[in-house]
């Protein structure tokens, strides 16, 4: 912790970024905001950085991080383009759209970012904040998401402190982000065709028919992205998915009730049903029910439309007990 036993908390303005850039470029630790979730920031080219992301989190040596870069020239500095990933960053970069590529021979990036594998995870983030954080450093950036390994994903500077106060150098208070949900990850080939690898705000679709044609997923256990885990997103208690309060003694007294729609609870993703509000709310609600003093956690039924699938496919890692 650099000597340091507090983690200063620090607006995201003009002097704020400039703070956080010198802290980086020495090899610190900062939360940031991006409009996905707060990310724990190093410098990607620092073997001894990103060694640090994966002290504080606690986070598997074999789970890849994903690199931030001001745009696609500089991902060309560390990634094999291809016409597919030129396509797809014309029409969705800035924004929360990471693409896995083969890693290029002997780009200045920490072996460790990548778990060992040969290929990168990279985006270019649409907040303004990252993106002048990015302008002020000549590196790129790793930022997975700032919270211990498996817990829920922070979407607020209070979420960041509940797991890594003390244990990183700096947050960057940029407010609430506006997402809520990590972004999109596919892996694209060469040949044009893609594979998704973690659900997200993007819609797949939109991909499809603007970029390249998907191929069908392959039976690999092996994690070639982050979120890929079976439990994940876990807020230390049991969580039931598909609870409604309309059926007699379907949600208990000792259940923090997540509701969605019409469907109230303890937390309402959206009363208006609207699946972007719920994703912005999914882990603010997961948090209150992780420090509620109910022991267990029920959520109302989402529907699986649109950034519906991301949000299904968190509560099911959510709901997953680790091994």
């Amino acid at each position: 912790m650099s000597g340091k036993n507090v983690t200063e908390v620090v607006q995201a303005n003009a002097s704020g970024v400039v703070r956080a850039a010198k802290v980086l470029s020495e090899g610190g630790l900062v939360a940031v905001p991006t409009e996905t979730v707060y990310g724990l920031a190093a410098r990607a080219d620092s073997d001894a950085a990103v060694a640090r992301i994966y002290e504080a989190k606690g986070r598997p040596s074999f789970n890849p991080l994903i690199v931030h870069v001001r745009d696609a020239g500089h991902a060309q500095d560390y990634v094999e383009w291809s016409e597919a990933a030129n396509a797809a960053a014309e029409r969705f970069w800035p924004g929360p759209l990471t693409m896995v590529l083969p890693r290029r021979p002997g780009a200045p990036m920490a072996d460790a970012v990548t778990a060992g594998l040969p290929t990168l995870a990279v985006r270019v983030p649409a907040h303004p904040v990252m993106q002048k954080l990015l302008e002020a450093v000549d590196f790129p950036i790793a930022a997975p998401s700032a919270n211990v390994s498996g817990f829920i994903s922070p979407t607020t500077v209070a979420h960041v402190m509940v797991s890594l106060d003390g244990r990183i150098d700096m947050v960057l208070d940029g407010g609430p982000t506006s997402a809520g949900l990590e972004s999109s990850i596919f892996a694209l080939e060469a040949d044009g065709a893609w594979e998704e690898l973690r659900p997200g705000p993007l819609d797949r679709a939109a991909l499809d028919a603007e970029v390249a044609e998907p191929r069908r997923s392959r039976s690999n256990p092996a994690v070639r992205a982050p979120g890929q885990l079976a439990s994940h997103y876990a807020p230390g208690k049991p969580v039931r998915l598909d609870a409604s309060p309309r059926v007699a003694g379907e949600v208990a007294q000792d259940e923090f009730f997540i509701g969605f729609g019409s469907v109230g609870g303890d937390c309402t993703l959206s009363a208006s049903g609207d699946l972007k509000e719920a994703a912005a709310r999914l882990y603010d609600c997961l948090h209150q029910g992780a420090a509620s003093d109910k022991p267990r956690i029920a959520v109302a039924p989402v529907p699986m439309e649109g950034v519906g699938r991301a949000i299904n496919d968190r509560l099911r890692r959510a709901a997953t007990p680790p091994d």
